[in-house]
């Protein structure tokens, strides 16, 4: 398959910012014509909610071949990030790339393959998908408008907004980079623009490439994990019993049975079978969302290009920290290739405000509106984040027989300096 090519910035944009829209062409999966009669769906058991879709029309057919497809984009650009948003399938992120290493830390689509996994049907995997007022919206593969803002910093945000179609809430997110910062800003607004009190919820889902050396990861003071509504809970990152019916316990005791090796993406041995980190090691669809932490981050690290991807937020409003994969089984693959031709396997890292759970949702008064903000930058060459925060990811790791520090900065900070300080007080 052809790399889905960027296009290089237009000489009209000198600044450290730079933002402009340029179509570009990919290969896609078209959805068929909607069934013309409605379909009201009212016993339809939807991520938690009503799976309702009238007045909407309801897709449940994607065309087998893939055409070339002109699709509308705005890219935007600083000295270190490279994003790409597509606004005509719900203002989603399509691209993150870390110029600095030309690494992928969002999953990148290079073809636009749908499945009906969306609340109307149609639904893609990869980039950024913005989940309101419910999981997987309306919106997810409908056009949003958009605005470019220019601020006197430098700074610039992409702008796209929709009233959902359910219930008429306006939601508007803004994908902003800043001058000589390495992070994305996402600023949310979520209004109630009805007389009626609202449900709601927000999961910003992230997609990231994935394989036997991926790693997701939580804050160390995350020890439990739980399923949906916390059906389920597993400690964390060690599974000691069962979770999703899968035996973690015996798996770490015993190794993993024969007859359940994966075909594909087989785990090295340098990690143990019941780590629930390791994308190799999950067999099945799986959720899980950290349980009781007072950080402010989650991520995922990816030990063959050495590079990964942090999320930042803060807890006392966003809480959510969430991984889901589809398992790396038949099962798994299967999905993989409903949802893309060549990319190959990905998994989800998901930020959800007000709630650390699926599927709680929360209110908004009539009138109301609620404003908060995401953070997402690449590292490289530190590991998994021990502690983060939006200026700073550090690795530290341990051994018999030395500690590793690794720390990667999203601007630069002339003066800093790294201290190393044991409980007794000394200091390296």
């Amino acid at each position: 398959m052809k790399r889905l090519k960027l296009p290089d910035a237009p000489a009209n944009q000198t600044g450290p910012v730079k933002t402009w829209t340029e179509p570009v062409v990919i290969p896609t999966y078209h959805p068929l014509p909607p069934d013309k009669n409605p379909m009201f769906l009212e016993k339809r058991v939807y991520q938690g909610s009503s799976g309702r879709v009238y007045p909407l029309p309801f897709t449940d057919r994607i065309a087998t071949d893939a055409v070339e497809h002109t699709w509308q984009a705005v890219h935007l650009e600083n000295e270190f990030l490279r994003v790409m948003v597509l606004p005509e399938i719900g203002g989603r992120i399509h691209v993150g790339v870390d110029k600095t290493n030309g690494y992928d830390f969002f999953y990148r689509q290079d073809v636009i393959k749908p499945a009906l996994v969306g609340l109307a049907g149609p639904w893609i995997s990869g980039g950024v998908e913005f989940n309101w007022p419910q999981h997987h919206r309306p919106a997810t593969f409908m056009p949003v408008s958009f605005q470019i803002e220019e601020h006197a910093d430098g700074s610039r945000t992409v702008w796209c907004s929709d009233h959902d179609p359910m219930n008429r809430l306006k939601g508007m997110h803004g994908v902003c980079l800043h001058p000589g910062k390495a992070y994305i800003e996402l600023k949310v607004r979520l209004y109630n623009r009805t007389p009626l009190i609202q449900t709601f919820l927000w999961w910003a889902n992230i997609g990231v490439q994935v394989h036997e050396l991926y790693q997701s990861f939580f804050p160390p003071d995350v020890h439990f994990v739980a399923d949906h509504a916390k059906r389920a809970k597993s400690s964390f990152p060690l599974c000691d019993g069962y979770y999703y019916g899968v035996n973690y316990g015996e798996r770490g005791r015993k190794g993993v049975p024969a007859e359940e090796q994966p075909l594909k993406f087989v785990p090295p041995g340098s990690y143990p079978p019941n780590d629930l980190r390791w994308y190799a090691n999950i067999p099945v669809p799986t959720s899980y969302m950290a349980m009781g932490s007072s950080e402010d981050f989650h991520g995922g690290y990816d030990h063959k290009h050495k590079a990964g991807l942090v999320l930042v937020a803060n807890h006392h409003i966003a809480p959510g920290k969430k991984q889901w994969t589809w398992g790396n089984h038949p099962f798994g693959y299967a999905w993989d290739r409903n949802l893309t031709d060549e990319d190959g396997p990905y998994i989800e890292l998901m930020a959800g405000v007000y709630t650390d759970n699926q599927p709680d949702f929360s209110f908004l008064a009539p009138g109301e509106t609620k404003t908060f903000s995401q953070y997402w930058y690449p590292i490289r060459e530190i590991g998994p984040a021990y502690k983060a925060n939006r200026d700073v990811a550090l690795s530290f790791q341990i051994s018999t027989s030395e500690a590793r520090i690794g720390v990667c900065a999203t601007q630069a900070f002339p003066a800093a300096k790294v201290r190393l300080e044991s409980a007794t007080g000394q200091i390296a």
